[in-house]
């Protein structure tokens, strides 16, 4: 399993330079985890299984704040500046997936969201495995 984090601007970055190709190898067996705000609709738009991980920005700001400390109202308000450009944006807007699961994880700790995207990760790979079985029998 191969797991790979960046921030909005990098992938839209490297999306523009044309590096999006470089993530074919995405497809191979064991899959890869990615992060991401435009992962799902640009990166890997046929992925199979898509989260869409969120929380309130007065949450993900104070989770923030605990990493990096200084002034948390300031850290608010940079949370809500970058939310507002990348859902504004032009190129890769952020917005979920039509088909991903929506994981608000504002009211979890981060034990109770990791084991939430696993058993949803899980129920969606049963259903599409489900779903190809039906499709072979039914052929």
């Amino acid at each position: 399993l191969i797991s790979v984090a960046g921030g909005g601007d990098t992938v839209a970055a490297l999306n523009q330079a044309g590096a999006a190709d470089s993530f074919t190898f995405l497809s191979t067996a064991g899959g890869a985890v990615l992060d991401g705000r435009d992962i799902g609709t640009v990166i890997c738009p046929e992925a199979e299984v898509k989260l869409y991980v969120t929380a309130s920005p007065e949450i993900r700001a104070h989770r923030r704040w605990l990493e990096v400390g200084g002034d948390e109202a300031q850290v608010l308000a940079e949370v809500r500046e970058r939310d507002t450009r990348d859902m504004g944006r032009a190129d890769a807007p952020l917005r979920p997936a039509a088909d991903a699961v929506v994981l608000d994880t504002s009211a979890l700790s981060a034990a109770e969201a990791e084991a939430m995207a696993a058993a949803l990760i899980g129920l969606r790979i049963a259903a599409a495995q489900g779903g190809q079985a039906q499709a072979q029998t039914s052929v």
